[in-house]
């Protein structure tokens, strides 16, 4: 098991791009299914979770080709039907979370899928009933092999229908959207994500030959076609990515110049750090953090704690909040973080405590982080990574103490963030992989 050596309080500067969004890439490989023809997709990242869904979609049948840098060629005209009912494709789609969204494309084309439990971050629960419930109303048969623990999914022709999601849930739309394009009819689903991710797999799908209406709304209008075309694609910056190098100059004082982000696509997320007091431009499509000594975090009008939660777009990623958390610590201020979608993502707060922040965890979904304003700095430690989004929040905490920190468990920081070792120490950063 891999571990990242930390060596804190080395100031950043220079320039860093952004990869392609995790979030993104993984829908939009599952849509090459839908079609038998080529499908090009330029700026995939290259991460354990991207790479052992590309190897999955290898091992269905699928024609993979790496054409470049960072772009592949998709080509599902052969598929393994009988490798997708063995127990060991079942057993590598319950590693895999975004094995997921293989559900929608294979029942679309194929009219049955088998899938496992899906597994990923131990973040607390991610039920998968706004998926299934969603592809039944398209006229699906489901199944729960409670034993085996895997779903069952078949149709004789899907239908479209009329569907109010219980929760706007990005995969789950995915899922719906990429089953209900090839289905006979209209389909209009109501209290629809419309996360970037998803607005980018809905356009990709009308090039290749959908017909998909409402884009970036929560009511989206699909009329089924008989099939889908080959295109080219390129994959959008991550945005958590980007908001975690914001954070990361913050906290480490740095000056850097973050690349090609995609502003349009933030939505809120460069003024949810300036919230947190943090300065900030947009340089053309980059943006500038300039380096600062302090930040204060701002208070609400009536003059009462600023409180930071997640929200269903426009509003602000529960991605992000982990990061946010931790930039926190060294502010000037108290702010109470509050996360709604998964209860156990703020558990990695005791590390930070060990390290000097001062934090009171109320619950499993709030925390009052009270900063410190760079009155003194966090002390090197031994960490662990719990999940990927707060395996960077503690990378950001290292990398601003005194001292020397170690992180083990960083294969769960791999699966989301491309080479992060290579790319920081390159403006200035040391770490080491050991």
């Amino acid at each position: 098991m891999a571990s990242f050596v930390i060596e804190g309080g080395r100031r950043l500067n220079g320039e860093i791009h952004p990869q392609g969004a995790k979030n993104e890439v993984l829908q939009i490989i599952c849509a090459t299914l839908l079609t038998k023809e080529e499908v090009t997709v330029n700026h995939i990242p290259d991460i354990l979770d991207v790479n052992n869904l590309i190897q999955l979609m290898r091992e269905m049948g699928v024609d993979v080709a790496k054409t470049g840098v960072d772009s592949y060629t998709f080509k599902a005209e052969n598929i393994d039907l009988a490798y997708l009912e063995s127990e060991e494709f079942l057993k590598k789609c319950s590693s895999l979370r975004g094995s997921v969204m293989l559900i929608g494309p294979m029942v679309a084309r194929f009219g049955k899928v088998l899938i496992s439990k899906p597994g990923g971050d131990k973040i607390g629960r991610r039920r998968l009933d706004t998926h299934l419930v969603g592809i039944q109303n398209l006229g699906a048969d489901f199944r729960y092999d409670e034993e085996r623990g895997v779903y069952e999914i078949t149709t004789e022709k899907l239908r479209g229908a009329y569907m109010l999601l219980d929760e706007a849930s990005v995969t789950g739309t995915a899922n719906i959207v990429m089953a209900a394009v090839l289905a006979k009819g209209t389909t209009t689903i109501y209290n629809a994500a419309c996360e970037p991710y998803l607005q980018q797999l809905c356009r990709m799908l009308n090039r290749m030959g959908a017909k998909i209406s409402g884009i970036a709304s929560n009511l989206l209008t699909i009329e089924g076609v008989e099939e889908l075309h080959g295109t080219e694609h390129r994959v959008l910056p991550d945005m958590i990515e980007v908001g975690s190098f914001i954070g990361m100059a913050a906290m480490t004082g740095s000056e850097i110049t973050i690349k090609n982000v995609s502003y349009e696509n933030l939505g809120i997320i460069p003024e949810s750090f300036r919230r947190l007091g943090i300065k900030l431009e947009q340089r053309g499509d980059d943006i500038y953090v300039p380096a600062q000594d302090s930040y204060q975090i701002e208070s609400f009008i009536d003059g009462s704690i600023m409180t930071i939660a997640d929200a269903p777009w426009p509003g602000l990623t529960p991605d992000l909040l982990s990061v946010m958390l931790v930039v926190a610590t060294q502010a000037k201020g108290s702010v109470l973080i509050h996360q709604k979608m998964f209860e156990s993502r703020l558990f990695f707060v005791d590390k930070l405590i060990d390290m000097g922040a001062q934090i009171i965890l109320c619950d499993p979904h709030r925390a009052v982080v009270i900063g410190h304003n760079h009155g003194f700095r966090l002390r090197g430690a031994r960490l662990t990574s719990p999940d990927i989004r707060a395996g960077i929040a503690l990378l950001i905490a290292a990398m601003s103490a005194e001292g020397t920190s170690a992180i083990s468990n960083i294969e769960q920081i791999d699966r989301g963030y491309q080479n992060i070792e290579g790319r920081l120490n390159a403006i200035g950063a040391r770490i080491t992989r050991i």
